[in-house]
């Protein structure tokens, strides 16, 4: 297998009659996908999305693809072909399409409407262009044909890209439910007729490749979900993702079951059920749905709420709901079913939420205690049909952490894919398809792209460090004044903290230290008020790492009398 290293170089023009992949976003993490695909001097886009901040990135709303590699040649895209409607999939096009607004958008019907439905929050007006399975596109000299897949949201493709170069099949994510709920099953005899016409490049779905066996079928969490609602006895709130448009039909198909009326919570959830139920993906049983406005005049014991927030986001309804932020309110009786798993980097802001509405009296109903959940994405048994069935010369494992792309990886050896053929690339790693073989050709810079509230890429690495410690070890400013002439200080030095357990009287020990050290440094001569500052930073710094134990921000400011 060949392996990403720190040593790959920037690579060369890409070879006459050659395909090149850059994966910008998706490998080697659980979100962000994107990847270029360039051939003949054109580039062809499939995927643009998001990736959510972790704890150790605090006040960034979302995480984006880095877009330099194509900052200049945004004028070769031919177009960004959309796998399905998933934020980590859809959710990074309005920040691409600030760049060129016309790029053409390809995807299914109900992609669209959800992008679409984004875009207008941007002002941002698209071209695209509707497809669906059997499809057959040519975009210059990239030709694409579509092939349904089955996921946790209807209406996802596969994309088989033919060039000049050779063919790559691109699953998106997808699973092999044989019972979907839509009917609509991810297309098998499709994958065949691809394998018999050749598929040089296989871009396979890690996310369970390291999951035994085959996923669950979607039909079981009926059932579960029954049970939940005849065993309540006060409100139900169920979080979800807003796109899950599967997860919302089966519980509003338990809610009239059990005669509750279902309210929507979350703009995000309002805004793509009404998409789904517009374009019949979603049926609504008659009387069942509600106006959240409306939601008290109904006893709670009647009622269905039905939130975003399953992944603990801090501003999403449920995250509100257990911080008693929202007009919707929990306590003893009521029932909360997380009906999503969790994305790897949540889990503290997942379990955070369920303690707090835990403490608030309420059932609490998840993954780890009930089936309310299956994954969308094939386990490794599915993916071992799959390299059976499309025997493809050349692999590169796509969409998971690097311990997924390398279960995936040796899953295609198993199934006899020569070792030297799968590549096991990351963010930024160029690959190569020449003459048939896939080789890993250098890489290219593919940083985090920060948006923080209005600001896309003005944070960085450095500033997010500078965040935590002002979180995690406190605030320490210094002033003082002196006279660069006699070397005197003349005020100060004086010490403000915040964020630290002690009084600020704790320093007194140290402002002699302090005054000593910028005396030192002006009595040098040509001393800069940067010298001085640094040491003063110096002095209480060791101070406060040996006394405290501590290591927080500390802003010297010196005034020049």
């Amino acid at each position: 297998m060949s392996h990403p290293h720190p040593e790959l170089s920037t690579p060369g023009p890409i070879p006459q009659g050659g395909l090149r992949i850059v994966p910008l976003g998706g490998l080697g993490e659980v979100g962000r996908n994107m990847t270029v695909f360039e051939h003949a001097g054109r580039l062809l886009i499939v995927d643009c999305g998001v990736l959510f901040p972790e704890d150790t990135q605090p006040g960034v709303d979302l995480i984006l693809p880095d877009f330099e590699y194509i900052a200049d040649r945004l004028d070769d895209v031919e177009a960004i072909v959309l796998t399905h409607g998933h934020e980590d999939h859809i959710g990074g096009v309005p920040y691409l399409l600030r760049l060129r607004g016309d790029i053409p958008l390809i995807g299914s019907q109900l992609t669209l409407a959800f992008l679409e439905a984004k875009l207008r929050e941007h002002r941002i007006t698209p071209v695209t262009l509707a497809v669906r399975e059997g499809q057959t596109e040519q975009l210059g000299p990239f030709g694409l044909e579509f092939v349904a897949v089955n996921h946790s949201i209807p209406d996802a493709l596969a994309v088989m890209i033919r060039t000049a170069a050779g063919n790559v099949l691109h699953t998106g994510d997808f699973k092999m439910d044989q019972l979907p709920l839509d009917g609509r099953i991810t297309d098998l005899r499709a994958f065949a007729r691809l394998g018999e016409e050749g598929v040089d490049l296989f871009m396979t779905d890690s996310t369970n490749a390291e999951v035994p066996g085959f996923t669950s079928l979607e039909r079981e969490i009926g059932p579960v979900l029954d049970h939940v609602f005849g065993q309540a006895t006060g409100q139900i709130v169920v979080a979800s993702f807003s796109s899950h448009v599967h997860r919302v039909q089966q519980v509003l198909d338990a809610a009239a079951l059990h005669e509750r009326k279902v309210a929507l919570v979350g703009r995000s959830m309002v805004r793509n059920m009404n998409i789904a139920a517009d374009l019949g993906y979603l049926k609504v049983p008659p009387n069942t749905l509600i106006d959240v406005k409306k939601i008290d005049s109904y006893p709670p014991e009647d009622t269905v709420l039905m939130a975003t927030g399953s992944q603990g986001e801090p501003m999403a309804a449920l995250s509100r709901i257990a911080n008693k932020d929202h007009r919707v309110s929990v306590g003893p009786g009521d029932t909360v079913v997380f009906a999503s798993s969790l994305i790897p980097g949540n889990e503290n802001s997942v379990y955070r939420v369920i303690n707090g509405l835990t403490r608030l009296g309420a059932n609490v109903v998840h993954q780890g205690n009930a089936k309310v959940h299956v994954s969308g994405h094939a386990s490794a048994g599915e993916l071992l049909y799959c390299y059976n069935i499309v025997r493809p010369k050349n692999v590169m494992p796509v969409h998971g952490e690097i311990r997924h792309l390398v279960a995936n990886g040796a899953l295609a050896v198993q199934t006899g894919v020569p070792a030297e053929r799968v590549v096991l690339a990351e963010d930024g790693v160029v690959v190569d398809l020449i003459d048939g073989k896939a080789r890993i050709a250098g890489a290219v810079p593919c940083g985090y792209v920060y948006v923080d509230g209005s600001s896309v890429g003005e944070i960085t690495d450095a500033e997010l460090k500078d965040r935590r410690i002002l979180g995690e070890e406190g605030f320490i400013a210094i002033f003082a004044v002196v006279d660069t002439t006699t070397g005197k200080v003349l005020t100060g030095p004086h010490i403000q903290a915040r964020g630290m357990a002690e009084d600020d009287s704790v320093f007194d020990a140290i402002l002699p230290d302090v005054t000593e050290a910028l005396t030192e440094v002006v009595g040098r001569g040509n001393a800069d008020l940067h010298q001085m500052q640094q040491a003063m930073r110096r002095v209480v710094g060791r101070w406060t790492a040996k006394r405290l134990r501590r290591s927080p921000m500390i802003i010297p400011t010196v005034v020049e009398a």
